[in-house]
């Protein structure tokens, strides 16, 4: 099993609001994850990215990728 550090939409239309998550790289983009991981606001102007960097850390130790959103993402918050 692959796992990978991806972004799943929520919210309304036009008002996306994403979780950041590990999941099966087989699994749909909404559908099942294994943990949450932080959350990301496009709306909001500060304070828009939420991430719990323990688990982050964890996930890339045992092999988890992220892609390339989450991975620009987590740059931008300072977890890697």
């Amino acid at each position: 099993m692959a796992v990978v550090l991806r972004m799943t939409r929520r919210g309304s239309k036009k008002k996306p609001f994403y979780r950041i998550v590990a999941a099966d790289s087989r699994s749909p983009r909404d559908g099942k994850f294994l943990e949450m991981l932080g959350t990301y606001d496009p709306l909001k102007t500060e304070n828009n990215i939420k991430i719990d960097a323990e688990k982050v850390t964890s996930w890339v130790k045992k092999g988890a990728k992220p892609s390339d959103t989450v991975a620009s993402l987590l740059k931008k918050a300072g977890v890697e």
